[in-house]
Formats: C-alpha cells, structure tokens, sequence
C-alpha cells in the first residue's frame, strides 16, 4: 500500500514539474508569430523596425516613409485609409500617438495597437526594448539600444551650458517647449532649452526672444516650416544677438534613431566644430 501511495505521489510531483516547466516555457516564447503583417502609421518608427530585422513583416505605411520599398502606403498617419489597412490584414499596428490615432479608430482595424510616442531620448531606447520584446527581437533591440547609448557617451560637453530657442514653425511663431523631443536632444548635446513651458510646442512672440537672447536661435526646414525667411532677414529679429543655425526637420524633430545622430550634430554646433 505505501509502494503505491509513494507511486501515486511520485506521479503526481512530477506532473506539477511538468506543467511548471511548460508554462515558464510558455512565457518565455516571444509572441513573435501572431505578428507577422505590420502596419506602420508613424514615420519615426520604421528605421527601428528595420534595425530589428523585421522589414519583411511590414505590409503598409505612410506616404511620407520611404524605409520600406515594398510595403503598401495606406495614407497619411493623421488620415489612414481604415479600409485599405484591413485589406491588408495586419495584426499589429504601430501609431504615433493616442491623439494621432484615437482609440475608437483603432477600434474600426481588427489588429493590435502599439502606440510609439516618445517624449526622450530615454523614451525612445524604452519604446525600442517594447518592440524589440513584442516581436521577438529581444537580442537585436538591446544591440539598438547599446549602439545608441554609445553615441550618446562620446558627446563631448562645452565649456559653457547654451541657451537655445529651437523654431518649429515661423507662422505664427512655434518653438519647442519642455515636452518636446526637442528639448531631450538639446539637453543630451550640452545645452538648455530656454523656453520652459511644458507643452510640446509653444506659441512665442518675437519680443520674448529677444528678451530671452539665447546663444542659438535655431530654426528646422521641412514639412512643418516649409521654406522660412532666414530668421536675420526678419524685421523683427534685425535685433537678434544669437548665433542663428538652420537644421533638417526630420533629423532634428523626428522621435528615432535619427535623434541620436542630431544630439551629436548639435554638440558639434555647441562646441563650435561645425562647418556653418
């Protein structure tokens, strides 16, 4: 009777082994194959994608991404085009921001949402580590990551902290605020973002430039400031003390991988290395 008590309790710590193996194994599979058509509805993420070896599963972008050759453009990443993306059949989304794409569109698309709206540099290489585990590129994340921290450690920091005043859009006058990308990459390239308003960006009068006189008055061309007069050339900067620098929109204000590659231009400004 004991030998068969001692088999039955054999039996049964081994069949508690076995299913405790099982789901610890169960967890540690990545849900890499439920996502295996993507659409991407926001830019700045696509370079990412591409690093994570995962190009070949993305089916749709915007019609402003050039990373991906073959994928379909659904539209813009404030209008997609819903019923194009659900004849795409994708299973995994990546958006911009809730605002950009709201959840009750995202209730109209029958996939999973990943929502890609950094604030930092430090935000991004989290936003990074996320896809990397959802999409089972754990490895090749954190290689990202790493790489990127190093660009970060070989900023040289300048003599003296810059102010600066960084133009998003001379209409109406938008310059970053506190909440933006912006602000990250002046800050990690050795200066400070003299507009302290937490906003992403903010409505600034040409007077309060001038009374804040940054070292650096820099102005973005692109999209979103399309052909500006150079700032020196405007009536009411004729006063402007501050060394005036022209940057790409998309390199400098664009939430990826291309940040890093600004904050080291930017230092490089700072220090005075620069070949404006």
């Amino acid at each position: 009777m004991r030998r068969i008590r001692d088999s039955k309790f054999r039996l049964w710590f081994f069949c508690i082994i076995l299913i405790t193996v099982s789901s610890v194994a169960l967890i540690k599979i990545p849900p890499v194959y439920a996502y295996g058509r993507i659409v991407v509805l926001y830019a700045a993420a696509s370079p990412i994608l591409k690093e994570l070896g995962v190009g070949n599963r993305v089916v749709g972008i915007t019609r402003t991404d050039k990373t991906f050759d073959d994928a379909v453009k659904v539209g813009s990443h404030l209008e997609p085009n819903l019923e194009l993306i659900n004849a795409l059949a994708p299973d995994l989304i990546v958006a911009g921001s809730v605002r950009a794409f709201p959840r009750l569109m995202a209730e109209r698309v029958k996939a999973d949402v990943f929502y890609y709206d950094p604030r930092s540099l430090e935000d991004i290489l989290v936003k990074i580590t996320d896809l990397g585990r959802l999409l089972g590129k754990e490895q090749e994340a954190a290689g990202l990551v790493k790489r990127l921290r190093e660009k970060l450690s070989s900023v040289t920091a300048p003599s003296k902290r810059p102010t600066v005043i960084y133009e998003i859009s001379s209409k109406s006058l938008r310059v970053a605020g506190g909440r933006s990308i912006i602000t990250s990459i002046i800050e990690a390239a050795g200066g400070v973002n003299a507009v302290k308003v937490q906003k992403k960006h903010v409505l600034l009068s040409p007077e309060k430039v001038l009374e804040l006189n940054p070292d650096f008055y820099i102005y973005q061309v692109g999209p979103m400031n399309r052909n500006p007069e150079p700032p020196l050339k405007r009536p009411f900067f004729r006063s402007l003390h501050s060394k005036v620098v022209e940057v790409p929109e998309l390199k400098f204000a664009r939430p990826g991988i291309n940040a890093f590659e600004a904050v080291i231009d930017l230092n490089k400004i700072f220090r005075g290395e620069d070949n404006e």
